[in-house]
């Protein structure tokens, strides 16, 4: 049985959601081969790409000059898209502020919404990072938690381990596309060793407690 924890910074997703995330996983208990985390290439211990992109449950804020109807505070929906007041939806998952604020501006000259529109978008809050927690910790589940975090958050969030945790054996799972196993000490991850210092969860991860 999963029991989900409800923390303030923290939101659970629901257990039918958790479930189809391990099945996506099978055998993630079994033995099987692993990469260090200090062995791990530089670009996987990062948490966003270097080039930032709008992402799904994003919050930017978009300024329409001269248009105070069509600028303010907008999240980012799932499906990718957000709305802007007369000129409706407009697709921003997967593109640079600078290149979404062009093609609302394209978009606003061609419908005459605006005549030379000037417009800028910024991110205002970056959308949360969703990580599986599984195996011998103290609430397995899904856990929604700040852009930026590392394995010493996503273990706080849960709990920490249960009385039969093999401590020197936590992994993150990872589609890198594939998927890869990387394994931390958890004397590591609370001394910042071995490269834990500068790891970054993504959405996506699933972390096992064996």
């Amino acid at each position: 049985m999963f029991f989900l924890a409800r923390r303030p910074q923290s939101q659970v997703v629901s257990v039918g959601t958790l479930l189809v995330a391990l099945l996506a996983l099978p055998g993630c208990h079994s033995p099987g081969p692993f990469v260090w985390i200090d062995k791990l290439a530089p670009e996987q211990t990062v948490a966003v790409e270097t080039a930032y992109v709008v992402a799904a449950n994003d919050v930017v804020m978009v300024q329409v000059f001269n248009h105070p109807e069509m600028s303010g505070r907008t999240r980012v929906r799932s499906d990718g898209n957000l709305s802007i007041g007369l000129l409706g939806d407009v697709q921003a998952a997967g593109k640079a502020p600078a290149n979404l604020a062009t093609e609302i501006a394209e978009q606003l000259t061609a419908r005459s919404l605006a005549v030379g529109a000037r417009v800028t978008v910024t991110l205002d809050e970056a959308a949360p990072v969703r990580v599986a927690m599984i195996g011998e910790v103290a609430r397995p589940g899904l856990y929604a938690l700040s852009a930026g975090a590392g394995l010493a958050e996503a273990l706080a969030s849960c709990g920490g381990f249960t009385d039969f945790a093999h401590r020197d054996r936590v992994y993150v799972m990872r589609q890198t596309p594939t998927l890869t196993r990387i394994r931390f000490t958890y004397a590591d991850v609370l001394r910042g060793t071995r490269g834990t210092a500068t790891f970054r969860l993504r959405s996506g991860d699933t972390i096992v407690a064996e």
